[in-house]
């Protein structure tokens, strides 16, 4: 199945590193313009050395009123996907307040910032528009020591389906791509210790955790023309995990 972006506009938060990198590379090859965000100027500088067509834009997601402003100047966009996230592994009761405000401040706040400000262009235009926010498994089940991140998570999937409904008419899809564990470098350090990753690898009935590509080809096909009748849904990248 061939995917095509070509004269389309892609934002992709997120896109110095792991999978947000993946997916930014991808749809370069599939012919879009990239517009990648991070925190990092030194990733996205990297990131440009692969892509030189790239729009590349240090900003911090967090803040409101300065990603609004410099995104708003990044137009037109035609997709977005919206990567950028952190994550915490804390019991509850070592949860700080500052771990709460960095959390919902990135996974959820910005988020949703960047989608009104690029479903804004779309509306101003009249243009279609296709959406993927990068949630995960941890918003369907719950995992042990992950009570911040899973609320996060939460709040996107239903972020998700409000948006599909209110937008719909106006022809913008949007949905979620919910992962696993997926195999990116802090993944790879995280997970590969059989001590970490054995207990949740076996309630994976594919025995495996995924891989970069196994994320950006499941959001690659809900960006395109391929799912033109998809949108509020929540796609499971999961081997099976929340079959179970």
């Amino acid at each position: 199945m061939e995917i095509s972006f070509k004269g389309k506009r892609a934002l992709v938060t997120g896109a110095g590193a792991g999978i947000g990198r993946g997916i930014a590379l991808k749809l370069a090859q599939c012919g879009a313009t990239v517009l990648a965000v991070d925190l990092s100027l030194s990733s996205l500088e990297s990131l440009k050395k692969e892509i030189p067509s790239a729009e590349i834009v240090a900003v911090d997601l967090s803040n409101w009123k300065t990603t609004s402003d410099t995104l708003k100047k990044l137009s037109p966009i035609d997709l977005l996907v919206n990567n950028a996230g952190v994550a915490s592994i804390d019991p509850l009761v070592a949860i700080t307040e500052e771990q709460y405000d960095k959390l919902f401040s990135v996974n959820v706040k910005a988020l949703i910032n960047v989608t009104k400000t690029v479903i804004s262009d779309l509306i101003a235009r009249k243009s279609p528009g296709a959406i993927v926010n990068i949630s995960s498994q941890a918003s369907k089940a719950a995992l042990l020591n992950h009570s911040l991140y899973c609320a996060t998570k939460g709040a996107v999937d239903a972020f998700t389906r409000a948006v599909a409904l209110e937008y719909g008419p106006s022809n913008i899809r949007i949905n979620c791509v919910n992962p696993t564990v997926v195999m990116t470098d802090l993944g790879k350090k995280i997970w590969s210790d059989p001590k970490m990753g054995g207990p949740m690898l076996a309630k994976i009935p594919l025995n495996r955790f995924a891989e970069i590509d196994d994320v950006v080809d499941c959001v690659l096909f809900l960006l395109s023309d391929k799912s033109l009748m998809i949108t509020g849904s929540c796609v499971p990248v999961d081997g099976g995990f929340l079959a179970c």
